[in-house]
């Protein structure tokens, strides 16, 4: 009996695909682009960077415009000046309540008002959308505001800040538009499955929208973060003001009294007012700064809502 071997044969690899050579217009168009985002990116970070060099810097420097991206004369007595005060902390924790507790009210309203909104079954939906938009452009002027809060018995507490800017209708907007762009078969089925309106909106609709949720908390907290104008307008107890307002205050002690002081200590007053502005961005912004690498991937994708459909 005579068996034959069957000689490996080797398989053939598929031939490696040429690759198309790029343009010479499209080279140059990359070339031209990553250098204007450089660009983009530099102009961007010089404010942030001489902001922080100029909290360091002395009084001398600053004023005459040698501070760039480098601290000249490095000088911390701001920062004691600041941080050395109790109310400072006092204020600060305020600010850190009025934005848990804004944001999460504003979160709750708005996306349970987005979603009422985006389903077009829903009767008198254009009068709801109308009364919000007109909101965006009208309002009731300042006295009518501040007369409105006080016969409230509002004034003085954390709901003169955190209820009147509950719902920002550019939010409202974005949001409803998000949820329209649901598929409306996952809601049907989750239907079938016996689930109800706040089942269906808690734990199919709110899941799917991470990166609209994202995006709106960290506009609404940067909102309430930064807000100054109402505490200072509703509060007249220190020990309730939100760190902005406490911020300001120091500017314009420090400047009026550098100002018109002409003994000792106009020196050391002089140099608080000059880069006091500069301290005052810098503890306002670290903690947003600190907050958005954690949310940066999902604030992205909230930027890109509607830009691509399909």
């Amino acid at each position: 009996m005579v068996t034959t071997t069957r000689s490996a044969v080797p398989t053939p690899k598929p031939s490696r695909p040429v690759g198309i050579k790029d343009s010479l217009s499209y080279r140059t168009f990359r070339v031209v682009n990553t250098l204007v985002l450089i660009g983009v990116m530099l102009v961007t970070l010089y404010p942030f960077v001489n902001v922080i060099a100029q909290s360091f810097s002395s009084e001398g420097y600053i004023i005459s415009g040698q501070v760039n991206l480098i601290p000249r004369g490095f000088n911390v007595e701001t920062y004691k000046v600041v941080m050395a005060d109790s109310m400072f902390w006092t204020n600060y924790r305020n600010t850190v309540v009025y934005t848990v507790v804004g944001t999460l009210i504003a979160m709750a309203l708005t996306t349970t008002f987005a979603y009422a909104l985006s389903k077009k079954r829903l009767k008198g939906r254009t009068v709801f959308i109308g009364i919000a938009v007109f909101t965006m452009f009208f309002n009731g002027g300042l006295i009518p505001n501040y007369i409105l809060i006080k016969s409230l018995g509002m004034t003085n507490s954390i709901w003169a800040i955190v209820l009147p800017n509950a719902i920002s209708i550019f939010n409202l907007l974005v949001m409803k538009a998000f949820f329209e762009n649901l598929p409306e078969e996952l809601e049907e089925a989750a239907s079938m499955d016996g689930l109800n309106t706040y089942s269906i909106f808690a734990r199919i609709v709110l899941p799917l929208s991470k990166a609209v949720l994202a995006t709106m908390v960290l506009f609404y907290a940067v909102s309430f973060w930064n807000s100054w104008f109402q505490a200072f307008l509703y509060m007249d107890r220190a020990e309730l003001y939100p760190v902005t307002v406490y911020l300001r205050n120091l500017i314009a002690g420090a400047t009026n009294a550098a100002s018109v002081s002409g003994g000792a200590g106009a020196d050391g007053l002089a140099q608080v007012a000059s880069n006091i502005q500069a301290v005052t961005i810098v503890l306002t912004v670290l903690p947003i700064v600190c907050l958005y690498p954690f949310l940066q991937k999902y604030f992205v994708s909230g930027v890109m809502l509607g830009s691509v459909k399909g």
